[in-house]
């Protein structure tokens, strides 16, 4: 998998050293939540080569909330993941199982939760905060049933909230936004699911607030060549594949996400997603064994960009930025080597995800309750983790 910028560079990832991580908040505020289960930390990181420091501290922090029944999903428990995909002739599948993307990751968990026998899979990122104990009936309300026109609910999201109880964004337009009118059409698709019912098909999605039945997720996966919006892409797979995601307008999170590092970098993030997502799905016109998905049914967003002008429409709003804001250079960049880029990107791995999707479910089936590696995950076996992860501990010399 390509783990260049483009692809597996997080919006605020948290830096090792912090003194105060947001996963401290948010397992304080999970101490609340009734009838909570196992908590599964995944380690995600921007670089393998801090993986196994990351872990470190992850568990340092964990180990301070001996009420909450975790379990830390780090290298070592990715190593054994590995081989034993090897082991079940999977091995094709490993570059979409890691610790390093979004869509990677969330498969990462899936898997997990399967090995572990789960019924259902209820995400959440550590930059939120839950407000309601009753925050996991409210994401496994009505999970596995079916609706009155007898659709199954088996996939659902909630919505971000901001400190201030606000669940669409306030910024003002810029004028360098005039092809690229992101956050209006964000509002506008907040605006219909924020209507009666309470349960709504959704075209976007919230993947620090989703809950999916084993149904689903031993099903689909998401994709893990996304560079952002793993989450919407996930309602796009779900839509590909017969089914739907749905949104609960009385299930909510605290988001509390620190400044992006780069707005530039994001736009150009953008761009590859927004790309590869209008080639993904006329790619997927091809494949007869899919429903199709248009545009227009994800109106108005992501809709509005992921239709054929997408390119043209990048282009001119880099290159509007460039002279209308800061970070000129990086904005000069993505308009004229990230739009031609992205392109190259899709063409060559959209239809990777096809290919990795249509094993997910045999795969599934195989690892669901798998004795090898539950009996690692829940602590039944051990492993010595000095021994491979090569940190041993220092020995006195004897005076």
């Amino acid at each position: 998998m390509v783990t260049d910028e483009r692809v597996a560079t997080y919006d605020h990832p948290t830096p090792i050293n912090e003194l105060d991580p947001p996963l401290v908040s948010c397992l304080e505020s999970l101490r609340q939540v009734r009838g909570l289960g196992r908590v599964l930390v995944i380690v995600a990181v921007t670089d393998d080569t801090i993986a196994n420091a990351a872990e470190d501290r992850v568990r340092e922090i964990v180990d301070e909330f001996p009420g909450i029944h975790a379990f830390v999903f780090g290298p070592v428990e990715l190593g054994s993941l590995h081989r034993r995909l090897e082991q079940l002739e999977f091995a094709d599948m490993i570059d979409g199982v890691t610790l390093t993307g979004y869509g990677a990751v969330r498969n990462a968990g899936l898997i997990a939760a399967a090995v572990l026998g789960h019924d259902s899979v209820v995400f959440l990122d550590d930059d939120e905060v839950v407000l309601d104990p009753d925050f996991l009936e409210k994401a496994l309300y009505g999970l596995g049933a079916k609706l009155q026109d007898g659709t199954p609910l088996l996939a659902k999201t909630g919505y971000y909230v901001d400190d201030q109880g606000r669940w669409q964004r306030h910024d003002q337009p810029h004028w360098t936004d005039m092809f690229w009118r992101q956050k209006d059409a964000y509002n506008a698709a907040l605006d219909i699911v924020m209507k009666p019912p309470r349960i709504q098909r959704a075209r976007i999605a919230f993947g620090g607030i989703m809950s999916l039945h084993r149904d689903m997720y031993s099903a689909v996966s998401f994709d893990p060549w996304v560079s952002r919006g793993e989450d919407i892409d996930y309602v796009i797979n779900v839509r590909m594949h017969g089914g739907d995601v749905f949104i609960d307008d009385q299930w909510n999170a605290l988001h509390l996400p620190p400044e992006p590092v780069s707005e530039a970098l994001r736009f150009r993030q953008d761009v590859y997603r927004f790309v590869y997502e209008h080639r993904k799905i006329e790619f997927a016109k091809s494949q007869v064994d899919l429903r199709q998905v248009t545009p227009k049914s994800m109106m108005p967003y992501p809709g509005e960009f992921i239709d054929s002008s997408v390119g043209w429409r990048a282009f001119v709003t880099g290159m509007l930025r460039a002279v209308g804001r800061p970070e000129k250079g990086r904005y000069v960049t993505a308009a004229f080597h990230s739009v031609r880029e992205a392109s190259e990107y899709a063409r060559e791995h959209c239809q990777h995800y096809f290919e990795f999707q249509r094993r997910w479910p045999i795969m599934m089936e195989r690892l669901w309750d798998d004795v090898a590696l539950s009996s690692l995950f829940t602590g039944e076996r051990r492993v010595d983790r000095t021994a491979l992860t090569g940190r041993f501990p220092v020995i006195p010399s004897a005076e």
